[in-house]
């Protein structure tokens, strides 16, 4: 069994007022917990991150090593990473995994030690405590996940990675901050193939997809149109716009069910298991 949880459920910045609450204000985190091997898989370490690493703290035997898979590098993807606190545990293993090669990403460190330097943080990246291993290349990810894992780039600014997750028969697949600028694609189609989860972006709504062109993100119907040409079992809508409130989600979401009955938007909390 797989069983998923949402840390963090917004896109572009964290909210925090009290309109917001019942969908959550933190920005993307995804933990993904394999029962069969007692492991954790982290995606993506927006603020939501410190809820999952005070929850993973109170293990009693938490795990040598955990991998943080990256989707890709805008600031509401990393910018809770400082305040993981397995991160300041001595003798924690923490994997940074995220392809790279072939986006002209060499330096991963760089990337997450600039947002520690002193004019931003208190706590530099090399007081953290625990080992952090920064890993890009496509062999890291075979040789950490094994065929758990299979990753594809897709269309967004600066690049960003579709995760397709296997393992015993069960599929999940996450494209988060995704663009379709001619529609729902082929490839799109065949990656998300058979999903029993599809876990997609759905940061506007139709009409305002219509006047962010180039933003690098989907609607609500095109998330839908997807699930529904790859024959995914279920589908849960997430990157929510911070301007986005409660009832305005809940609307959106009564909508969506009429489409697509076995479909959610993502909440601070829930859990999925597949």
């Amino acid at each position: 069994m797989l069983n998923i949880k949402f840390y963090g459920t917004r896109g572009n910045i964290p909210v925090a007022e009290k309109d917001y609450m019942e969908y959550g204000g933190n920005t993307t985190c995804i933990r993904l917990y394999q029962s069969d091997n007692n492991r954790y898989v982290i995606l993506d370490a927006g603020t939501g991150i410190r809820k999952l690493g005070e929850d993973l703290m109170k293990e009693k035997d938490l795990q040598e090593d955990i991998h943080v898979v990256f989707t890709h590098f805008h600031s509401d993807h990393i910018q809770g990473f400082p305040f993981f606190a397995p991160a300041y545990k001595e003798g924690q293993t923490i994997n940074v995994l995220a392809l790279g090669k072939d986006r002209e990403i060499n330096d991963l460190r760089h990337i997450f030690s600039t947002q520690m330097i002193k004019e931003y943080f208190p706590i530099g990246m090399n007081q953290m405590g625990a080992n952090i291993n920064f890993l890009y290349k496509k062999e890291d990810l075979f040789e950490h996940l094994g065929s758990f894992a299979i990753a594809r780039l897709h269309d967004h600014p600066g690049g960003c990675m579709s995760y397709r997750f296997e393992r015993n028969g069960k599929i999940i697949v996450v494209c988060t901050d995704i663009e379709y600028k001619y529609g729902i694609d082929e490839e799109s189609i065949r990656f998300a193939k058979d999903a029993d989860l599809l876990i997609h972006d759905a940061h506007f709504t139709d009409e305002e997809l219509q006047e962010r062109r180039g933003y690098g993100h989907s609607s609500h119907s095109q998330a839908m149109e997807l699930a529904e040409k790859a024959g995914v079992k279920q589908l849960i809508m997430t990157h929510h716009h911070p301007d986005h409130n409660d009832e305005m989600l809940r609307e959106i979401e009564k909508k969506c069910q009429e489409r697509m009955p076995n479909c959610l938007l993502a909440k601070e909390g829930m859990e999925v298991d597949v």
